[in-house]
């Protein structure tokens, strides 16, 4: 993989002119804005764009029934940065692909994005992943023999949109993240960072309310995790999206303005992050640990 200096991009988003009042979608009038509740005084959604109220989920190993969340309570008021934090095994992706309708909870109410996630059939859902929420993860997930154009703009062919508001989508949102002018090379050719980027911009095709990241530096080095965290900060902030992260890292939590502590599949607390270094965020995480 070569390595290349990356544009830096951390605040590039805020030059795509995204109206704060429509309600369109992107592919359909590229550049148009987020949907969603009348924001209040403060800029904050009416109600909260996640709320999940007693959710279970369990996995069968062999004869036997493991337990991923125990009666997860998760509230978040969006738009706005947000960090759900905890050790491996804790639950995190388990909730994340929850959130992001790629499974169903055994038990309890979701709702996301205006959406009771608990009650959908599976073409609701489907309609779900596709317009209301973007999802990264820690691979980067692009088709190698695809461009960074095409790997982007590929949800959109799936669904059947090839005309040229697509095209001129895929190229708004890449020129907006910083990797414009690597729109026709192959993953093979691109920084980790610029990989991350793409998907990115993928996950962004619909303008979706709602940004779900899983770990995503998990595959970059301290430089490019530093700059993605602020590109993730610089969307809640600019197009006024809900930012959801999974991580274990303080270094990566004190970016979002709060932090959810999960531990063995069950929330045990806050922390809002004002005023914290990254060394002050592992200590008030293992504080809360320490009490549950």
């Amino acid at each position: 993989m070569s390595q290349r200096n990356e544009n830096n991009g951390d605040h590039a988003i805020a030059s795509t002119q995204v109206s704060a009042n429509s309600s369109s979608r992107a592919v359909e009038s590229p550049g148009t804005a987020l949907s969603g509740n009348a924001p209040t005084a403060s800029g904050r959604s009416a109600s909260p764009i996640v709320n999940c109220v007693g959710v279970h989920k369990g996995y069968k190993l062999g004869d036997r029934t493991v337990s991923a969340l125990r009666g997860v309570d998760l509230q978040v008021n969006g738009p706005g940065f947000f960090a759900i934090m905890g050790a491996s095994g804790s639950g995190k992706s388990t909730l994340m692909h929850l959130l992001g309708a790629l499974d169903k909870p055994d038990q309890g109410e979701m709702h996301v994005s205006g959406h009771a996630l608990h009650t959908m059939s599976e073409r609701e859902l489907t309609r779900f992943r596709r317009h209301e929420i973007g999802i990264v993860f820690q691979q980067f997930n692009l088709i190698p023999t695809l461009t960074a154009r095409e790997n982007v703009e590929l949800p959109g062919m799936l669904a059947g949109d090839r005309d040229a508001k697509l095209r001129a989508r895929s190229a708004e949102l890449l020129n907006a993240l910083g990797v414009g002018e690597r729109s026709g090379h192959r993953p093979d050719a691109l920084s980790g960072g610029e990989q991350q980027r793409v998907a990115i911009a993928r996950a962004l095709l619909y303008s979706p309310r709602v940004l779900l990241a899983d770990e995503p530096t998990g595959n970059l080095d301290s430089a490019s995790s530093e700059k993605l965290w602020n590109l993730l900060a610089s969307l809640a902030r600019e197009q006024e999206m809900t930012v959801l992260m999974v991580t274990h890292e303080p270094a990566a939590a004190v970016h979002c303005e709060k932090i959810f502590v999960l531990r063995d599949g069950r929330m045990t607390g806050e922390i809002q992050t004002e005023g914290l270094d990254a060394a002050g965020v592992a200590s008030s995480y293992q504080h809360l640990v320490r009490a549950s």
